[in-house]
């Protein structure tokens, strides 16, 4: 209950906003009843709590805008309470009212986190009012400006997994076309574990890749990030084939914070000269082939998770029939919104059918990842929920 003595009561033409709660945790009573005059006098649209004791106090700090503390207590002397008071306090601010004119003490207590220190008999009620109200906007500027920061320094964070997870392609052909898309998921657009990357390693070889490590956050863009490096490295280091995605997997499996953490990853080495290519899956959607008019799901075989149980992928070969093809490798969040108000996924077939769709031969092939996605967020009735990366390699005309 408000102090009988303290501010003014509360009355329905006041708007709520302005008042503040103060918990005034004094154990003199005099003391108590003079703050609550002072307060009172001056029309101050201060509701006022008392509490005699630091155990009291933690009990009644809830929902309280400022906290003025009497530094010798029954329970706490000095600036062990000032520091037991700013560890319950949370979003409070907190001032000290002591009977002790001490400058260094006072110093010492704002350097601790106190909003100011005033003493006794020295401050008049406009005075004390005028402090309780700068010192509230003084601890909500800083929260504010807290948060600030760590926002800051989480986009920053962002932006470097980001860059890890999303690089340049390293090409130098000019006998394919690369288009990369990347698209965070709508929960606050934190980054996830999706990942891609390009690498030439011969005039006529080009190896892509596409993969998703389960879940959202910075763990799972961190691994995405060592997954990614570490393939870039089995590929320039000319590891067989074979022998790239079992080493991918082993990275996986010694870096992930938890045993239940996955990745999916597709592969596809573009031999340029041969116009063909060698595809191969683990655990992830099949890249999809647009050749002479028509839109075809690679029929590579699914294979296992990584992580899960180790296995070799199996290796599809896929042979171009024309010169004017793409291929597009995408995660799962792509297919994954749902089709209006059904429970039924735009999966696999639904995506193919974008694609077939007379509208998207309209669109140029640089921009026909962010097509894909527009539509399916139509189809889902608002954004996709999932990250979103997709890499479209294309030849010739690329249809």
């Amino acid at each position: 209950m408000p102090y009988p003595h303290g501010g003014l009561g509360r009355h329905a033409s006041l708007p709520p906003g302005e008042r503040l709660r103060v918990l005034l945790v004094e154990d003199d009573e005099g003391d108590a009843f003079l703050v609550g005059e002072l307060l009172a006098e001056t029309n101050s649209m201060i509701d006022l709590l008392v509490a005699t004791s630091l155990s009291e106090a933690r009990q009644r700090i809830t929902n309280v805008d400022c906290v003025l503390l009497d530094l010798g207590l029954p329970d706490a002397q000095g600036l062990d309470g000032l520091r037991q008071v700013l560890e319950m306090s949370s979003g409070a601010a907190v001032c000290v009212l002591t009977g002790r004119s001490d400058e260094h003490l006072g110093i010492v207590a704002v350097a601790e986190g106190a909003q100011d220190y005033l003493v006794k008999g020295q401050v008049d009620g406009v005075l004390l009012t005028r402090a309780l109200r700068y010192a509230v906007e003084r601890k909500r500027a800083d929260v504010n400006a807290r948060r600030l920061r760590e926002v800051e320094l989480r986009q920053a964070e962002s932006a470097r997994l980001e860059r890890g997870l999303l690089p340049q392609p390293l090409m130098t052909t000019d006998q394919v076309a690369v288009h990369t898309f990347y698209r965070p998921g709508r929960h606050a657009a934190l980054i996830g574990g999706d990942f891609f990357d390009v690498v030439q390693t011969h005039p006529d070889r080009l190896d892509l890749i596409v993969g998703d490590v389960c879940g959202h956050g910075v763990d799972e863009a961190a691994l995405g990030v060592e997954l990614r490096v570490a393939w870039r490295a089995l590929v320039l280091a000319r590891v067989p084939d074979d022998e790239v995605l079992p080493a991918l997997e082993q990275v996986l499996m010694s870096e992930r914070r938890l045993q239940e953490i996955f990745a999916t990853v597709a592969t596809a080495r573009l031999d340029l000269d041969a116009n063909r290519a060698t595809v191969r899956l683990a655990g992830h959607p099949p890249p999809l082939l647009l050749s002479g008019g028509r839109v075809t799901p690679v029929p590579a075989p699914g294979g296992l998770l990584l992580g899960v149980r180790p296995r070799r992928p199996i290796a599809y070969d896929l042979e171009f029939d024309t010169d004017d093809w793409s291929l597009l490798m995408y995660t799962d969040g792509l297919i994954e919104g749902r089709v209006g108000a059904s429970d039924d996924r735009l999966d696999v077939p639904g995506l193919s059918g974008l694609l077939d769709e007379p509208a998207n031969r309209q669109v140029p092939l640089p921009e026909l990842p962010a097509w894909l996605v527009g539509r399916a967020e139509q189809i889902n009735g608002g954004p996709l929920a999932d990250d979103v990366a997709m890499l479209l390699v294309s030849r010739g005309g690329g249809r």
